[in-house]
């Protein structure tokens, strides 16, 4: 089982952390940029779809194409987590929230060093935050 990507959206930018290329899309034709911002406007307009058809309380989770499952998590504050995986995988909404809770807040939001937002295109770009994500995610993904 596989995680290809990782992303978090703020309000400003997104942060990816790719590990490999999804099968079935051609990654030399678009840029890590350009992915983001389709994934971006995808979950942007599922969410809204979902809204509208099932009401405010009802909420986007994940979705699934026959190369890829998509997982999203969404925090209070608008900070959102997305991994693309292996279409065998379950839900990761835990894993998301996981990420979230200890290790983003612990090596991005707790750290004096760290902006408060990131804006200009620069991303998370927090060293400590990617080894603890990448030695997480072999945690629970481990290598083949």
């Amino acid at each position: 089982m596989t995680v290809y990507s990782f992303y978090i959206f703020d309000r400003h930018r997104a942060s990816a952390i790719s590990n490999g290329d999804v099968p079935g899309v051609n990654s030399k034709a678009l840029s890590n940029e350009d992915d983001a911002k389709l994934i971006f406007g995808s979950i942007f307009s599922l969410r809204r779809m979902v809204r509208q058809l099932g009401g405010e309380d009802d909420s986007f989770l994940s979705y699934r194409t026959g190369e890829y499952k998509l997982h999203y998590f969404e925090t209070a504050t608008n900070l959102k987590f997305v991994m693309l995986t292996d279409t065998r995988i379950a839900s990761m909404r835990t894993v998301l929230y996981q990420i979230w809770a200890n290790l983003y807040v612990e090596y991005v939001v707790k750290s004096p060093i760290s902006p408060v937002e990131h804006t200009g295109g620069v991303g998370v770009a927090n060293e400590l935050f990617e080894g603890a994500l990448e030695s997480f995610i072999n945690t629970v993904f481990p290598p083949s």
